[in-house]
């Protein structure tokens, strides 16, 4: 019997440039988990919107995350890289999940 594969799936908002926290808290760990896992990382545009965006300036701090992702070391050969508003299933399977009722067994 096959092992089971191990993924991990994870994102950041662009709300700004990627801090000391982020680096340490999450990326630091991200870059760990492509050697061993299948890894898919989000920026989470969608969820910044949570708060007033201004569409431009939203567009160039996801670019810059994005770019930061990269540069830190998130390899985009072995890791999937993509920005959450680009992928409509992301959403439309969030819609589904969050109207499906919830079993009491």
């Amino acid at each position: 019997m096959n092992s089971p594969v191990l993924r991990v799936f994870s994102g950041m908002q662009p709300t700004g440039n990627l801090h000391l926290g982020n680096y340490l808290g999450a990326m630091v760990n991200w870059i760990r988990l492509q050697e061993t896992h299948e890894c898919i990382y989000c920026v989470v545009d969608l969820h910044a919107i949570t708060v007033w965006q201004e569409p431009r300036e939203l567009t160039r701090t996801t670019r810059e995350v994005t770019a930061a992702y990269l540069a830190c070391g998130l390899d985009p050969k072995r890791s999937i890289i993509f920005n959450q508003s680009q992928v409509a299933e992301h959403a439309e399977l969030a819609w589904v999940l969050n109207c499906a009722p919830v079993s009491a067994g």
